[in-house]
């Protein structure tokens, strides 16, 4: 699997749990025993001596948009896996919605081909579905390097939408991987954007893609989910009465054919203070909402009803954010802070570490059956993410790796930094270094063996 021998050594290395003293040895990057921290290392494999950094399973970015192919001066696959593995990201997912869209066998092996060795970690792609494709995706999902399905219910590129029941319906009865979904209803958009048609402010943004259309698209996601017993997986919740229709799932279908997704944006900031402070920077869908909705997805994700964390890393220049709204395109870079911003929460108090790492690491690996991923244990993946908890740092965006420049979090201050990004073995990242060559390539997802 083109690994290397290491051993890694530290006061704590998350296990079962919770961070104990261990060694961890690998082998052609794979795990082979993890020993109590006393114990004598291999003499023929290299020893890493991490003392009292914070060794935890590779993470993972479940959603992130890098532009290539069609949008380079944006992002490409080589700047966003920079930015993702200087995050602590050791495998990132990436979305269909480039140019050309990733919708065929043709599409996707090219991604596949612009990725392998060229991004400085392990990936995946979605599939887009189609009115044209909808019939062919139980075959699509099956190919090399496709993490499983996207549907776009709402507004998107081309004809990446799927805006009627039938459609919906007809996607998720073809194949067995768990559907991504940006659930937003067309027609109540379509309508808002009529109704609003003079808002000339990114705080309009939240009623010209309303609370009532994200309630209306997961109502009907969860009707075609039961219907065709297909797993789904919602992406960015962004308001309450999403929660309440989550709680109100019948048990055992809530994490098993039910799983959703919250980005940090969406837990941290909130309306209107987003809006007046960065303008069109915050602007993205489904919008940042009103602090009782912020309030109300921190509860979720708290309690464990949300158990997903993703970036939604989609940048724009900016010049393009720097436009009038509402011609501004929506999206921000996120995959370089995911991690940090998540750490911060754990490091004053606010969050479990076992709830980021589960929701960061465990998590992603279990609803998308990424074989070998997700834990520290004899025979998975040598996969890590090694965190500082001592440092304390400001974002800066003039130092992250995205090649748009610039963040909604420039200027926040955090506890806990990565400190290194391991990936089979390979120290890809070491405290603000690459160490090249880059080795990416495509994961290995289970629903790719059981079809």
């Amino acid at each position: 699997m083109d690994g290397q021998d290491l051993a890694l050594r530290s006061r704590h290395v998350w296990l079962k749990g919770e961070l104990r003293p261990a060694l961890v040895e690998l082998r052609q990057g794979r795990i082979t025993q993890v020993l109590d921290a006393e114990a004598t290392p291999s003499a023929d494999v290299p020893l890493l001596e991490l003392g009292d950094l914070w060794v935890l399973p590779g993470m993972v970015d479940t959603q992130v948009h890098f532009r290539e192919p069609g949008f380079p001066d944006k992002e490409d696959l080589e700047s966003g896996s920079r930015a993702a593995v200087a995050g602590g990201m050791t495998a990132f997912l990436e979305m269909p919605n480039t140019k050309p869209l990733t919708v065929d066998e043709a599409s996707l092996a090219d991604k596949v081909a612009r990725a392998t060795k060229r991004c400085w970690c392990d990936f995946g792609f979605f599939m887009g579905a189609t009115e044209d494709n909808a019939r062919h995706l139980g075959q699509l999902e099956l190919l090399p390097g496709c993490c499983g399905v996207k549907i776009f219910m709402g507004s998107s590129t081309g004809s990446l939408l799927l805006a009627d029941d039938a459609g919906l319906r007809r996607a998720l009865s073809h194949g067995i991987s768990r559907v991504a979904v940006h659930a937003e209803d067309e027609d109540l958009l379509r309508e808002a954007k009529a109704a609003f048609h003079l808002a000339d402010h990114p705080r309009w943004h939240p009623r010209l893609r309303s609370e009532e259309s994200a309630i209306r698209a997961v109502e009907r996601l969860l009707l075609a989910s039961e219907e065709t017993e297909r797993p789904v997986h919602v992406l960015h919740l962004s308001c309450a009465r999403e929660m309440e229709l989550l709680r109100a799932l019948p048990h055992g279908v809530l994490g098993g054919r039910v799983t959703s997704e919250l980005t940090p944006q969406h837990l941290l900031l909130s309306a209107p203070d987003c809006y007046e402070t960065l303008g069109t920077r915050a602007q993205m869908n489904p919008p940042i909402r009103a602090e009782e909705h912020r309030r109300a997805l921190w509860a979720a994700f708290t309690e464990g009803l949300i158990t997903v964390l993703g970036s939604d890393h989609a940048p724009h220049t900016q010049a393009e954010k720097a436009g009038t709204y509402p011609a501004v395109p929506s999206g921000m870079p996120g995959t370089e802070t995911l991690l940090p911003l998540m750490l911060d929460q754990v490091l004053r108090g606010e969050l479990p570490l076992g709830l980021v790492v589960g929701a960061l690491a465990e998590e992603p690996a279990r609803i998308f059956g990424m074989t070998g991923k997700g834990r520290i244990a004899p025979g998975m993946r040598g996969d890590f993410t090694v965190v500082d908890p001592q440092v304390e740092w400001v974002v800066d965006e003039n130092g992250l790796q995205s090649r748009c420049g610039w963040s909604p979090f420039h200027g926040r201050a955090l506890r806990g930094r990565v400190s290194r990004t391991i990936v089979r073995g390979h120290v890809v990242y070491e405290k603000g270094h690459f160490h090249g060559p880059a080795i990416g390539r495509a994961l290995d997802f289970t629903h790719q063996h059981s079809g």
